[in-house]
């Protein structure tokens, strides 16, 4: 097994903090977990970090990564009959009807204020910038006339 087949298994961040963490740990004299030959020792150099490279590939490291995954519910998510799938949703549409119910009589007593204001003549109608000119204009003239 090589690094680029580790890939598969780990992130590059998870093998360089797992190779960082045992390179430390081979430095400060932890026991090589691999039974390496005088030839093989020789050829690492005694280098930490590929030592531990090697450790990785053999899988002997007994270091285990935990990923943060999103928080599930504690729930045992149970199959519903058939029975419990037609309640709910009997259930949903009387939610739906109330609901449109109430946008009814929502919209019916927003019609008679309306007209109940309308009968009373209090609804203003939209102002028309002629209006207005036409407005300035007389108050013009009334100060004028005082």
């Amino acid at each position: 097994m090589s690094l680029e087949q580790l890939e598969s298994k780990f992130t590059r961040y998870e093998i360089a903090r797992i190779l960082g963490a045992r390179s430390l740990q081979l430095a400060m004299d932890a026991p090589v977990l691999l039974k390496l030959t005088d030839e093989e020792k020789d050829e690492l150099n005694f280098d930490t970090l590929r030592t531990a490279e090697k450790e990785l590939i053999a899988e002997v490291l007994p270091i285990t990564v935990k990923r943060p995954l999103p928080e599930k519910s504690e729930k045992v998510i149970k199959k519903l009959s058939e029975e419990e799938i037609k309640e709910k949703l009997e259930k949903q549409e009387e939610k739906k009807e109330k609901e449109i119910a109430l946008e009814k009589k929502k919209v019916e007593a927003e019609k008679e204020e309306e007209t109940e204001i309308s009968k009373k003549g209090e609804i203003m109608e939209m102002a028309n910038p002629e209006d207005e000119a036409e407005e300035e204009e007389k108050s013009e003239e009334a100060k004028e006339i005082q």
